[in-house]
């Protein structure tokens, strides 16, 4: 059996900023039998010994599977797609094309969107000189992923892939500013990915965990 180690709860105004959304995502997308261990947040289970033994830096998610512990949301999603058979390419220039993308989102374009979010919010202090220069480097990964994204639905092209749930669930950062809108191949990618109903149900199974309305899963 799968088990994915999730949130119980989080930070106030944090809720639905966890990337164990995309691991659920992706198990409803494939359609593969699996359960859910929520952890108290707010009430440190995060920092126990039990998951420090399964997480090297106390992070959620964490998949099990029949003895296999993964850490980590990238190596998990290429494990799951692996597993399943499911929203990866069978041959391994196409495989390698999806990796890669998974390894851009998280490496390259997610770091200057999460500062930039928390810039916003104020974790950072409102620096607009920081936020200037982080809008600086966001922009032109922007505009390498609009011409990634000329002519094709997906990033890799007209398959939907791990690397687009990737992909879709860190501009999810942005998506309180303006930063996409002049980006309309972008923006229509994170609309149109939003819009599956695997991303619906795992929002709506998300909120159902944590005891919210719907409203503040993003």
């Amino acid at each position: 059996m799968i088990t994915l180690h999730a949130f119980a709860n989080m930070f106030p105004g944090g809720i639905g900023e966890t990337k164990d959304i995309r691991i659920q995502w992706a198990l409803e997308e494939m359609g593969l039998p699996y359960e859910v261990k929520a952890l108290d947040y707010l009430g440190g289970e995060a920092e126990s010994p039990g998951f420090s033994a399964i997480s090297p830096f106390n992070q959620i998610p964490v998949l099990e599977d029949d003895g296999l512990v993964i850490a980590e949301s990238c190596a998990i999603l290429i494990h799951l797609a692996e597993k399943s058979g499911r929203l990866m390419p069978a041959d391994e220039a196409g495989r390698l094309r999806v990796i890669q993308w998974c390894f851009a989102a998280v490496a390259t374009v997610a770091p200057p969107l999460s500062m930039i979010a928390m810039v916003d919010a104020g974790f950072m202090g409102k620096d607009p000189a920081a936020r200037e220069f982080l809008v600086g480097i966001a922009t032109r990964w922007l505009a390498g992923l609009e011409r990634q994204l000329e002519g094709r639905d997906w990033i890799t092209g007209d398959d939907f892939t791990i690397a687009d749930i990737t992909l879709a669930d860190i501009l999810r950062e942005i998506r309180e500013t303006d930063l996409m809108d002049g980006y309309p191949n972008v923006r229509a990618f994170y609309a149109r990915a939003f819009a599956r109903p695997a991303r619906r149900r795992a929002r709506e199974l998300t909120a159902e965990r944590m005891g919210v309305d719907i409203g503040d899963i993003a």
